[in-house]
Protein backbone atom coordinates (compact mmCIF):
# COMPACT_ATOMS: atom_id res chain seq x y z
CA UNK A 1 0.00 0.00 0.00
CA UNK A 2 1.11 3.57 -1.02
CA UNK A 3 0.74 6.14 2.21
CA UNK A 4 1.50 9.25 2.29
CA UNK A 5 4.86 10.59 2.93
CA UNK A 6 6.30 14.03 4.50
CA UNK A 7 9.09 14.79 2.29
CA UNK A 8 10.57 18.21 3.48
CA UNK A 9 9.99 21.12 5.56
CA UNK A 10 11.16 24.35 5.19
CA UNK A 11 11.46 26.64 8.78
CA UNK A 12 11.92 30.36 8.87
CA UNK A 13 12.11 32.34 11.46
CA UNK A 14 10.70 30.12 13.88
CA UNK A 15 11.99 30.07 17.61
CA UNK A 16 15.56 29.68 17.55
CA UNK A 17 15.43 28.22 13.94
CA UNK A 18 16.43 31.11 11.54
CA UNK A 19 16.61 29.02 8.25
CA UNK A 20 16.28 25.73 7.96
CA UNK A 21 15.47 22.75 5.87
CA UNK A 22 14.06 19.44 7.18
CA UNK A 23 14.84 16.33 4.94
CA UNK A 24 12.77 13.04 5.83
CA UNK A 25 12.33 10.18 4.12
CA UNK A 26 10.10 6.79 4.38
CA UNK A 27 11.00 4.66 7.39
CA UNK A 28 12.50 6.09 10.69
CA UNK A 29 13.67 9.30 11.32
CA UNK A 30 15.15 10.00 14.44
CA UNK A 31 15.94 13.92 15.05
CA UNK A 32 18.51 14.79 17.74
CA UNK A 33 20.40 17.54 18.90
CA UNK A 34 21.72 19.30 22.39
CA UNK A 35 19.40 20.35 24.91
CA UNK A 36 17.96 23.68 23.60
CA UNK A 37 18.65 23.13 20.15
CA UNK A 38 15.41 23.17 18.58
CA UNK A 39 14.62 20.02 18.18
CA UNK A 40 11.20 20.69 19.36
CA UNK A 41 10.70 23.12 16.72
CA UNK A 42 10.22 20.46 14.11
CA UNK A 43 7.29 19.07 16.31
CA UNK A 44 5.95 22.84 16.38
CA UNK A 45 6.81 23.26 12.67
CA UNK A 46 4.87 20.26 11.89
CA UNK A 47 1.68 21.45 14.42
CA UNK A 48 1.26 24.50 12.20
CA UNK A 49 1.39 22.66 9.00
CA UNK A 50 -1.52 20.77 10.07
CA UNK A 51 -3.54 23.42 11.82
CA UNK A 52 -2.68 23.78 15.16
CA UNK A 53 -2.35 26.99 17.22
CA UNK A 54 -0.75 29.87 15.63
CA UNK A 55 0.95 31.71 18.63
CA UNK A 56 2.88 35.21 18.06
CA UNK A 57 5.94 34.23 20.31
CA UNK A 58 6.88 31.64 18.36
CA UNK A 59 8.03 34.30 16.10
CA UNK A 60 12.33 34.48 16.33
CA UNK A 61 12.75 37.98 17.87
CA UNK A 62 13.45 40.66 15.48
CA UNK A 63 11.29 39.05 12.58
CA UNK A 64 8.52 39.84 10.61
CA UNK A 65 6.83 36.85 10.68
CA UNK A 66 7.40 32.83 10.84
CA UNK A 67 7.07 30.27 7.93
CA UNK A 68 6.80 26.91 7.42
CA UNK A 69 6.13 25.14 4.47
CA UNK A 70 6.17 21.31 4.06
CA UNK A 71 6.17 18.93 1.23
CA UNK A 72 3.81 15.72 1.24
CA UNK A 73 3.89 13.23 -1.51
CA UNK A 74 -0.14 12.07 -1.50
CA UNK A 75 -1.19 8.82 -3.40
CA UNK A 76 -3.92 9.16 -5.72
CA UNK A 77 -6.57 7.86 -3.90
CA UNK A 78 -5.71 9.75 -0.40
CA UNK A 79 -8.86 11.35 1.06
CA UNK A 80 -6.92 14.14 1.85
CA UNK A 81 -5.71 14.39 -1.49
CA UNK A 82 -9.46 14.42 -2.90
CA UNK A 83 -10.08 17.09 -0.02
CA UNK A 84 -7.83 19.04 -0.83
CA UNK A 85 -8.69 18.92 -4.28
CA UNK A 86 -11.90 20.13 -3.76
CA UNK A 87 -10.80 23.34 -2.26
CA UNK A 88 -9.08 24.35 -5.44
CA UNK A 89 -5.45 23.11 -4.54
CA UNK A 90 -3.16 22.09 -7.20
CA UNK A 91 -0.10 19.27 -7.06
CA UNK A 92 3.28 19.88 -7.59
CA UNK A 93 5.35 17.04 -9.13
CA UNK A 94 2.59 14.32 -7.74
CA UNK A 95 3.44 16.34 -4.15
CA UNK A 96 1.13 18.65 -1.99
CA UNK A 97 2.40 21.85 -1.09
CA UNK A 98 1.44 23.16 2.70
CA UNK A 99 2.52 26.69 3.80
CA UNK A 100 1.47 28.26 6.90
CA UNK A 101 2.87 31.90 8.03
CA UNK A 102 2.27 33.85 11.68
CA UNK A 103 2.93 37.05 11.94
CA UNK A 104 4.32 38.78 14.91
CA UNK A 105 1.18 40.55 15.69
CA UNK A 106 -0.55 37.21 15.75
CA UNK A 107 -2.26 37.19 12.28
CA UNK A 108 -1.75 33.29 10.59
CA UNK A 109 -2.14 32.64 7.09
CA UNK A 110 -2.43 29.11 5.37
CA UNK A 111 -1.37 28.39 1.67
CA UNK A 112 -2.62 24.82 0.25
CA UNK A 113 -1.59 23.52 -3.39
CA UNK A 114 -0.81 27.13 -4.23
CA UNK A 115 -4.50 28.27 -2.76
CA UNK A 116 -5.41 30.74 0.22
CA UNK A 117 -7.48 28.36 2.32
CA UNK A 118 -8.81 28.22 5.72
CA UNK A 119 -6.67 27.31 8.52
CA UNK A 120 -9.54 24.66 9.52
CA UNK A 121 -8.90 22.93 6.06
CA UNK A 122 -5.37 21.96 7.19
CA UNK A 123 -6.90 20.44 10.74
CA UNK A 124 -9.31 18.40 8.21
CA UNK A 125 -5.96 17.05 6.17
CA UNK A 126 -4.32 16.13 9.94
CA UNK A 127 -6.89 13.09 10.68
CA UNK A 128 -5.66 11.51 7.40
CA UNK A 129 -2.32 12.49 7.01
CA UNK A 130 -0.65 12.42 10.90
CA UNK A 131 -0.54 11.59 13.75
CA UNK A 132 1.28 13.85 16.65
CA UNK A 133 2.14 12.86 19.69
CA UNK A 134 4.09 14.72 22.51
CA UNK A 135 3.43 14.95 25.82
CA UNK A 136 0.21 17.27 25.61
CA UNK A 137 -1.10 14.46 23.68
CA UNK A 138 -0.16 12.19 26.72
CA UNK A 139 -1.92 14.36 28.87
CA UNK A 140 -4.64 13.85 26.79
CA UNK A 141 -4.85 10.37 26.76
CA UNK A 142 -5.49 10.19 30.35
CA UNK A 143 -9.15 11.90 29.88
CA UNK A 144 -11.79 9.50 29.75
CA UNK A 145 -13.05 10.84 26.73
CA UNK A 146 -10.18 10.32 24.59
CA UNK A 147 -9.86 7.09 25.94
CA UNK A 148 -13.15 5.65 24.56
CA UNK A 149 -12.50 7.25 21.38
CA UNK A 150 -9.11 5.45 20.90
CA UNK A 151 -11.25 2.30 21.55
CA UNK A 152 -14.16 3.32 19.63
CA UNK A 153 -11.36 3.96 16.50
CA UNK A 154 -9.78 0.25 16.86
CA UNK A 155 -13.10 -1.71 17.60
CA UNK A 156 -13.77 0.54 13.69
CA UNK A 157 -17.17 -0.67 12.16
CA UNK A 158 -18.74 -2.86 14.95
CA UNK A 159 -18.90 0.70 17.10
CA UNK A 160 -19.49 2.84 14.07
CA UNK A 161 -22.44 1.24 12.72
CA UNK A 162 -24.53 1.15 15.92
CA UNK A 163 -23.00 4.80 16.90
CA UNK A 164 -23.77 6.58 13.99
CA UNK A 165 -27.92 4.76 14.82
CA UNK A 166 -27.42 5.78 18.46
CA UNK A 167 -26.23 9.48 17.26
CA UNK A 168 -28.59 9.82 14.74
CA UNK A 169 -31.77 8.71 17.46
CA UNK A 170 -29.90 10.90 19.76
CA UNK A 171 -29.99 13.78 17.90
CA UNK A 172 -33.97 13.71 17.48
CA UNK A 173 -34.56 12.26 20.90
CA UNK A 174 -32.77 16.24 22.10
CA UNK A 175 -35.14 17.91 19.44
CA UNK A 176 -38.61 16.38 20.67
CA UNK A 177 -37.48 16.97 24.30
CA UNK A 178 -36.85 20.45 23.39
CA UNK A 179 -40.01 20.92 21.96
CA UNK A 180 -42.23 18.61 24.38
CA UNK A 181 -40.59 20.83 27.17
CA UNK A 182 -41.81 24.31 25.13
CA UNK A 183 -45.18 23.33 25.00
CA UNK A 184 -45.41 21.92 28.63
CA UNK A 185 -43.42 24.95 30.04
CA UNK A 186 -45.10 27.51 28.36
CA UNK A 187 -48.56 26.34 28.16
CA UNK A 188 -50.02 29.60 30.13
CA UNK A 189 -47.82 31.92 28.03
CA UNK A 190 -49.42 29.48 24.65
CA UNK A 191 -53.20 29.51 26.14
CA UNK A 192 -52.56 33.65 26.41
CA UNK A 193 -51.54 33.64 22.86
CA UNK A 194 -54.57 31.54 22.00
CA UNK A 195 -57.18 33.54 23.56
CA UNK A 196 -55.71 37.19 21.95
CA UNK A 197 -55.97 35.35 18.80
CA UNK A 198 -59.11 33.90 19.01
CA UNK A 199 -60.22 37.54 20.20
CA UNK A 200 -58.38 39.05 16.65
CA UNK A 201 -60.22 36.43 14.92
CA UNK A 202 -63.63 37.14 16.48
CA UNK A 203 -63.51 41.01 15.77
CA UNK A 204 -62.45 40.86 12.17
CA UNK A 205 -65.55 38.01 11.76
CA UNK A 206 -67.68 40.61 12.90
CA UNK A 207 -66.48 43.29 10.54
CA UNK A 208 -66.17 40.49 7.73
CA UNK A 209 -64.05 42.52 5.51
CA UNK A 210 -63.68 42.15 1.80
CA UNK A 211 -59.92 43.06 0.05
CA UNK A 212 -59.76 45.92 -1.27
CA UNK A 213 -63.16 47.45 0.18
CA UNK A 214 -61.68 50.26 2.05
CA UNK A 215 -59.79 51.72 -1.50
CA UNK A 216 -63.98 51.28 -2.53
CA UNK A 217 -65.45 53.28 0.46
CA UNK A 218 -62.80 56.05 0.25
CA UNK A 219 -63.38 56.76 -3.67
CA UNK A 220 -67.28 56.49 -2.60
CA UNK A 221 -67.02 58.56 0.04
CA UNK A 222 -65.04 60.94 -1.79
CA UNK A 223 -67.62 61.38 -4.28
CA UNK A 224 -70.78 61.64 -2.04
CA UNK A 225 -68.94 64.23 -0.01
CA UNK A 226 -68.85 66.20 -3.11
CA UNK A 227 -71.76 65.12 -5.00
CA UNK A 228 -73.54 68.91 -5.63
CA UNK A 229 -70.07 70.03 -7.08
CA UNK A 230 -69.91 67.05 -9.36
CA UNK A 231 -73.46 67.08 -10.72
CA UNK A 232 -73.32 70.71 -11.41
CA UNK A 233 -70.01 70.58 -13.32
CA UNK A 234 -71.62 67.00 -15.54
CA UNK A 235 -74.68 69.26 -16.32
CA UNK A 236 -72.68 71.93 -17.29
CA UNK A 237 -70.39 70.26 -19.78
CA UNK A 238 -73.50 67.91 -20.88
CA UNK A 239 -75.10 71.58 -21.84
CA UNK A 240 -71.38 72.83 -23.57
CA UNK A 241 -71.72 69.75 -25.75
CA UNK A 242 -74.84 68.66 -26.02
CA UNK A 243 -76.90 72.05 -25.41
CA UNK A 244 -79.61 73.08 -23.33
CA UNK A 245 -83.38 71.99 -23.66
CA UNK A 246 -83.99 75.91 -22.03
CA UNK A 247 -81.48 78.07 -23.81
CA UNK A 248 -83.05 76.62 -27.16
CA UNK A 249 -80.95 79.59 -29.10
CA UNK A 250 -77.37 78.28 -27.49
CA UNK A 251 -74.49 77.21 -29.58
CA UNK A 252 -72.93 73.77 -28.16
CA UNK A 253 -70.28 71.64 -29.77
CA UNK A 254 -72.47 69.28 -30.98
CA UNK A 255 -74.40 71.80 -33.78
CA UNK A 256 -71.22 73.66 -34.62
CA UNK A 257 -69.24 70.36 -35.17
CA UNK A 258 -72.19 69.01 -37.26
CA UNK A 259 -72.26 71.92 -39.21
CA UNK A 260 -68.66 71.71 -40.04
CA UNK A 261 -69.31 68.31 -40.55
CA UNK A 262 -72.06 68.94 -43.43
CA UNK A 263 -69.76 71.53 -45.00
CA UNK A 264 -67.31 69.25 -45.73
CA UNK A 265 -69.22 66.85 -46.87
CA UNK A 266 -70.47 68.72 -49.62
CA UNK A 267 -67.67 68.97 -51.60
CA UNK A 268 -65.15 65.74 -50.51
CA UNK A 269 -65.78 64.37 -53.92
CA UNK A 270 -63.02 67.45 -55.12
CA UNK A 271 -60.62 66.50 -53.11
CA UNK A 272 -59.41 63.27 -51.33
CA UNK A 273 -57.45 65.52 -48.37
CA UNK A 274 -60.60 67.33 -47.80
CA UNK A 275 -62.59 63.90 -47.70
CA UNK A 276 -60.25 62.80 -45.03
CA UNK A 277 -60.51 65.80 -42.89
CA UNK A 278 -64.05 65.06 -43.12
CA UNK A 279 -63.85 61.79 -41.98
CA UNK A 280 -61.83 63.05 -38.91
CA UNK A 281 -64.93 65.40 -38.02
CA UNK A 282 -67.37 62.95 -38.10
CA UNK A 283 -65.31 60.51 -35.63
CA UNK A 284 -65.03 64.06 -33.70
CA UNK A 285 -68.76 64.39 -33.71
CA UNK A 286 -69.72 60.87 -32.60
CA UNK A 287 -66.88 60.88 -29.67
CA UNK A 288 -68.99 64.41 -28.54
CA UNK A 289 -72.23 62.27 -28.44
CA UNK A 290 -70.79 59.54 -26.32
CA UNK A 291 -69.53 61.87 -23.78
CA UNK A 292 -72.41 64.21 -23.60
CA UNK A 293 -74.32 60.41 -22.97
CA UNK A 294 -72.18 59.71 -20.42
CA UNK A 295 -72.37 63.34 -18.62
CA UNK A 296 -75.76 62.99 -18.58
CA UNK A 297 -76.19 59.78 -17.06
CA UNK A 298 -73.56 60.09 -14.90
CA UNK A 299 -75.39 63.29 -13.61
CA UNK A 300 -78.81 61.35 -13.48
CA UNK A 301 -77.05 58.43 -11.44
CA UNK A 302 -75.01 60.57 -8.99
CA UNK A 303 -76.54 59.65 -5.34
CA UNK A 304 -76.45 62.47 -3.04
CA UNK A 305 -78.13 60.67 -0.51
CA UNK A 306 -76.78 62.17 3.09
CA UNK A 307 -77.69 58.45 4.65
CA UNK A 308 -75.46 56.95 2.52
CA UNK A 309 -72.73 58.84 2.90
CA UNK A 310 -72.83 58.47 6.84
CA UNK A 311 -73.33 54.62 6.05
CA UNK A 312 -70.09 54.54 4.06
CA UNK A 313 -68.25 56.41 6.97
CA UNK A 314 -69.24 54.15 9.53
CA UNK A 315 -68.51 50.89 7.46
CA UNK A 316 -64.76 52.63 6.96
CA UNK A 317 -64.76 53.45 10.71
CA UNK A 318 -65.03 49.99 11.22
CA UNK A 319 -62.54 48.96 9.02
CA UNK A 320 -60.07 51.46 10.16
CA UNK A 321 -60.17 49.90 13.89
CA UNK A 322 -59.26 46.28 12.30
CA UNK A 323 -56.06 48.44 10.23
CA UNK A 324 -55.01 49.80 13.67
CA UNK A 325 -54.65 46.39 15.36
CA UNK A 326 -54.07 43.95 12.67
CA UNK A 327 -52.99 45.60 9.60
CA UNK A 328 -51.68 48.72 7.37
CA UNK A 329 -54.95 48.08 4.93
CA UNK A 330 -57.68 45.29 4.67
CA UNK A 331 -55.24 43.22 2.95
CA UNK A 332 -52.69 43.30 5.87
CA UNK A 333 -55.69 42.51 8.21
CA UNK A 334 -57.08 39.56 6.29
CA UNK A 335 -53.78 37.69 5.97
CA UNK A 336 -52.98 38.66 9.73
CA UNK A 337 -56.57 36.39 9.85
CA UNK A 338 -55.17 33.75 8.10
CA UNK A 339 -52.15 33.39 9.20
CA UNK A 340 -53.50 33.78 13.20
CA UNK A 341 -55.75 31.23 12.42
CA UNK A 342 -53.40 28.86 11.33
CA UNK A 343 -51.48 29.48 14.79
CA UNK A 344 -54.30 29.41 16.45
CA UNK A 345 -55.04 25.22 15.20
CA UNK A 346 -51.28 24.82 16.50
CA UNK A 347 -51.94 25.68 19.71
CA UNK A 348 -55.35 24.46 19.95
CA UNK A 349 -54.04 21.13 18.98
CA UNK A 350 -51.09 21.74 21.81
CA UNK A 351 -52.65 18.66 23.82
CA UNK A 352 -52.79 16.30 21.02
CA UNK A 353 -49.41 17.56 20.13
CA UNK A 354 -48.05 16.63 23.71
CA UNK A 355 -49.39 13.19 23.72
CA UNK A 356 -47.50 12.56 20.00
CA UNK A 357 -44.32 14.36 20.85
CA UNK A 358 -44.08 11.78 24.54
CA UNK A 359 -45.01 8.42 22.64
CA UNK A 360 -42.23 9.90 20.64
CA UNK A 361 -40.10 10.18 23.27
CA UNK A 362 -40.64 6.97 25.10
CA UNK A 363 -39.76 5.25 21.45
CA UNK A 364 -36.98 6.99 20.93
CA UNK A 365 -35.59 6.20 24.48
CA UNK A 366 -36.45 2.45 24.03
CA UNK A 367 -34.44 2.65 21.13
CA UNK A 368 -31.66 4.70 22.67
CA UNK A 369 -31.58 1.87 25.33
CA UNK A 370 -31.12 -1.25 22.66
CA UNK A 371 -28.25 0.76 20.49
CA UNK A 372 -26.39 2.11 24.05
CA UNK A 373 -26.48 -1.75 24.80
CA UNK A 374 -25.51 -2.74 21.10
CA UNK A 375 -22.34 -0.67 22.12
CA UNK A 376 -21.82 -1.41 25.23
CA UNK A 377 -21.76 -5.73 23.52
CA UNK A 378 -19.24 -4.09 21.29
CA UNK A 379 -16.91 -2.02 22.50
CA UNK A 380 -16.54 -4.68 25.70
CA UNK A 381 -15.81 -7.54 22.78
CA UNK A 382 -13.19 -4.94 21.30
CA UNK A 383 -11.80 -3.65 24.52
CA UNK A 384 -10.62 -7.02 25.58
CA UNK A 385 -8.84 -7.57 22.22
CA UNK A 386 -7.71 -4.10 22.17
CA UNK A 387 -6.11 -4.54 25.95
CA UNK A 388 -4.29 -8.08 25.17
CA UNK A 389 -2.92 -6.64 22.31
CA UNK A 390 -1.43 -3.23 24.36
CA UNK A 391 -0.62 -5.63 26.96
CA UNK A 392 1.59 -7.75 24.81
CA UNK A 393 3.51 -4.75 23.05
CA UNK A 394 3.87 -3.51 26.49
CA UNK A 395 5.96 -6.59 27.34
CA UNK A 396 8.30 -5.91 24.83
CA UNK A 397 8.74 -2.08 26.13
CA UNK A 398 10.34 -3.85 29.19
CA UNK A 399 7.16 -3.89 30.71
CA UNK A 400 6.67 -7.80 31.04
CA UNK A 401 4.37 -7.82 33.62
CA UNK A 402 2.36 -4.99 33.13
CA UNK A 403 -1.43 -5.42 32.70
CA UNK A 404 -3.88 -3.20 30.80
CA UNK A 405 -7.39 -3.30 30.84
CA UNK A 406 -10.56 -1.36 30.46
CA UNK A 407 -13.34 -0.48 32.82
CA UNK A 408 -16.31 0.08 31.13
CA UNK A 409 -19.16 1.04 33.55
CA UNK A 410 -22.48 3.04 33.56
CA UNK A 411 -23.64 5.02 36.12
CA UNK A 412 -27.56 4.69 37.22
CA UNK A 413 -29.95 7.51 36.42
CA UNK A 414 -33.68 7.51 37.14
CA UNK A 415 -34.23 9.61 34.07
CA UNK A 416 -31.67 7.49 31.84
CA UNK A 417 -32.20 4.85 29.12
CA UNK A 418 -32.95 1.33 30.35
CA UNK A 419 -29.25 -1.04 29.51
CA UNK A 420 -29.20 -4.46 30.75
CA UNK A 421 -31.71 -3.85 32.77
CA UNK A 422 -30.78 -0.69 34.47
CA UNK A 423 -31.54 3.00 34.01
CA UNK A 424 -28.50 4.57 33.58
CA UNK A 425 -26.92 7.94 32.84
CA UNK A 426 -26.93 8.65 28.88
CA UNK A 427 -24.88 10.65 26.34
CA UNK A 428 -24.18 11.45 23.04
CA UNK A 429 -21.46 8.40 22.52
CA UNK A 430 -23.72 6.22 24.43
CA UNK A 431 -24.55 4.97 28.18
CA UNK A 432 -20.70 3.89 28.42
CA UNK A 433 -18.22 5.04 30.35
CA UNK A 434 -14.77 3.96 29.32
CA UNK A 435 -11.44 3.97 31.42
CA UNK A 436 -8.08 2.70 30.49
CA UNK A 437 -6.36 0.99 33.76
CA UNK A 438 -2.58 -0.09 34.32
CA UNK A 439 -1.46 -2.87 36.86
CA UNK A 440 2.26 -2.08 36.27
CA UNK A 441 3.05 -5.17 38.18
CA UNK A 442 1.73 -8.53 39.56
CA UNK A 443 -0.22 -7.91 43.12
CA UNK A 444 -0.95 -4.02 42.03
CA UNK A 445 -4.57 -3.44 41.39
CA UNK A 446 -5.38 -1.98 38.02
CA UNK A 447 -5.54 1.66 38.09
CA UNK A 448 -6.14 4.33 35.79
CA UNK A 449 -3.75 5.45 34.05
CA UNK A 450 -3.48 8.89 35.10
CA UNK A 451 -2.84 7.49 38.59
CA UNK A 452 -0.89 4.40 38.21
CA UNK A 453 1.63 5.12 35.48
CA UNK A 454 4.85 7.15 35.80
CA UNK A 455 5.84 9.37 33.12
CA UNK A 456 8.03 6.68 31.68
CA UNK A 457 5.11 4.14 31.52
CA UNK A 458 2.85 6.84 29.88
CA UNK A 459 4.69 7.44 27.24
CA UNK A 460 5.18 3.34 26.22
CA UNK A 461 1.76 2.85 26.98
CA UNK A 462 0.67 5.50 23.96
CA UNK A 463 3.43 4.12 21.98
CA UNK A 464 2.20 0.58 22.64
CA UNK A 465 -1.24 1.85 21.46
CA UNK A 466 -0.10 3.49 18.55
CA UNK A 467 1.60 0.35 17.43
CA UNK A 468 -1.72 -2.03 17.92
CA UNK A 469 -3.65 1.19 15.67
CA UNK A 470 -1.05 1.08 13.12
CA UNK A 471 -2.09 -3.10 12.70
CA UNK A 472 -6.00 -1.53 12.41
CA UNK A 473 -6.26 1.74 11.74
CA UNK A 474 -2.94 3.10 9.68
CA UNK A 475 -2.00 6.57 9.82
CA UNK A 476 1.03 7.24 6.91
CA UNK A 477 2.82 9.61 9.12
CA UNK A 478 3.41 9.28 13.26
CA UNK A 479 5.77 12.06 15.19
CA UNK A 480 6.87 11.51 18.09
CA UNK A 481 8.33 14.38 20.78
CA UNK A 482 9.43 12.98 23.91
CA UNK A 483 7.84 9.51 23.27
CA UNK A 484 11.02 8.24 25.78
CA UNK A 485 10.94 10.58 28.69
CA UNK A 486 11.46 8.92 31.74
CA UNK A 487 13.02 5.67 30.57
CA UNK A 488 16.28 4.59 29.79
CA UNK A 489 18.59 1.05 29.13
CA UNK A 490 16.41 -1.89 28.27
CA UNK A 491 12.96 0.38 28.12
CA UNK A 492 15.10 2.26 25.44
CA UNK A 493 16.07 -0.20 23.44
CA UNK A 494 12.69 -1.74 23.34
CA UNK A 495 10.87 1.71 22.63
CA UNK A 496 13.66 2.34 19.69
CA UNK A 497 12.58 -1.38 18.33
CA UNK A 498 9.10 -1.19 18.88
CA UNK A 499 9.18 2.57 16.28
CA UNK A 500 11.02 0.39 13.54
CA UNK A 501 8.57 -1.87 13.60
CA UNK A 502 5.84 0.73 13.06
CA UNK A 503 7.54 2.16 10.51
CA UNK A 504 7.75 -0.85 8.31
CA UNK A 505 3.81 0.45 7.42
CA UNK A 506 4.51 4.08 8.05
CA UNK A 507 6.51 7.17 8.15
CA UNK A 508 7.85 7.65 11.88
CA UNK A 509 9.62 10.79 13.15
CA UNK A 510 10.64 10.61 16.06
CA UNK A 511 12.43 13.79 18.53
CA UNK A 512 14.68 11.84 20.96
CA UNK A 513 17.67 12.15 23.24
CA UNK A 514 18.32 8.84 23.77
CA UNK A 515 21.32 7.04 21.02
CA UNK A 516 19.39 3.44 21.97
CA UNK A 517 16.29 5.14 19.94
CA UNK A 518 18.15 6.64 17.87
CA UNK A 519 20.53 3.65 16.70
CA UNK A 520 17.30 2.20 15.17
CA UNK A 521 16.51 5.03 12.57
CA UNK A 522 17.09 4.74 8.94
CA UNK A 523 17.97 8.20 8.96
CA UNK A 524 19.26 10.12 11.52
CA UNK A 525 18.88 14.47 11.72
CA UNK A 526 20.97 16.49 13.90
CA UNK A 527 19.59 20.27 14.86
CA UNK A 528 22.90 21.94 15.91
CA UNK A 529 22.95 25.75 16.67
CA UNK A 530 25.69 28.44 15.27
CA UNK A 531 27.57 30.45 17.40
CA UNK A 532 25.07 33.40 17.58
CA UNK A 533 22.52 30.70 18.95
CA UNK A 534 20.20 30.38 15.89
CA UNK A 535 20.21 27.06 14.04
CA UNK A 536 21.02 27.99 9.84
CA UNK A 537 20.64 25.73 6.65
CA UNK A 538 23.56 23.83 7.61
CA UNK A 539 22.12 23.53 11.48
CA UNK A 540 20.43 20.65 10.05
CA UNK A 541 22.03 17.69 8.48
CA UNK A 542 21.44 13.92 7.94
CA UNK A 543 24.39 12.07 9.49
CA UNK A 544 26.01 8.83 8.17
CA UNK A 545 29.00 6.78 8.89
CA UNK A 546 31.41 8.61 11.47
CA UNK A 547 29.58 11.67 12.19
CA UNK A 548 26.43 9.23 13.18
CA UNK A 549 28.78 7.38 15.65
CA UNK A 550 29.99 11.01 16.94
CA UNK A 551 26.78 12.06 17.49
CA UNK A 552 25.14 8.78 19.00
CA UNK A 553 29.03 8.51 21.30
CA UNK A 554 27.63 12.48 22.71
CA UNK A 555 24.25 10.99 23.24
CA UNK A 556 25.63 8.22 25.23
CA UNK A 557 28.84 10.03 26.90
CA UNK A 558 28.51 13.47 26.16
CA UNK A 559 31.84 13.30 24.81
CA UNK A 560 32.06 12.55 20.78
CA UNK A 561 35.65 11.12 21.00
CA UNK A 562 35.66 9.41 24.01
CA UNK A 563 36.41 5.49 22.56
CA UNK A 564 34.52 4.04 25.14
CA UNK A 565 31.27 5.87 24.29
CA UNK A 566 32.67 5.10 20.28
CA UNK A 567 32.68 1.43 20.74
CA UNK A 568 29.50 1.67 22.26
CA UNK A 569 27.60 3.78 19.95
CA UNK A 570 29.35 1.43 17.05
CA UNK A 571 28.03 -1.58 19.29
CA UNK A 572 23.91 -0.02 19.46
CA UNK A 573 24.19 0.73 15.58
CA UNK A 574 24.84 -2.73 14.96
CA UNK A 575 22.80 -4.32 17.14
CA UNK A 576 20.17 -2.22 15.77
CA UNK A 577 20.76 -3.36 12.16
CA UNK A 578 20.85 -6.70 13.18
CA UNK A 579 17.42 -6.92 14.70
CA UNK A 580 16.28 -5.47 11.75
Amino acid sequence: MVCSVLEEMRIRSLGVIDDAVVELSPGFTAVTGETGAGKTMVVTSLGLLLGGRADPALVRIGAEKAVVEGRIAVPADAAALVRAEEAGAELDDGALLISRTVSAEGRSRAHLGGRSVPVGLLAELADDLVAVHGQTDQQGLLKPARQRQALDRYAGDAVAGPLDKYTEAYRRLRAVAVELDEITTRARERAQEADLLRYGLEEIAAVEPRAGEDVELAEEAERLGHAEALSSAATVAHAALAGNPEDPEGIDASTLVAGAHRALEAVRSHDPALAGLADRIGEIGILLGDVAGELAGYADDLDADPLRLAAVEERRAALTGLTRKYGEDVGAVLAWAEQSAARLTELDGDDERIGELAAERDALRAELGALAQALTDARTEAAERFAAAVTAELASLAMPHARVSFDIRQTEDPEGVEVGGRTVAYGPAGADEVELLLAPHPGAPPRPIAKGASGGELSRVMLAVEVVFAGTDPVPTYLFDEVDAGVGGKAAVEIGRRLAKLARTAQVVVVTHLPQVAAFADRQLLVEKTNDGSVTRSGVKVLEGEERVRELSRMLAGQEDSETARAHAEELLAAARADL
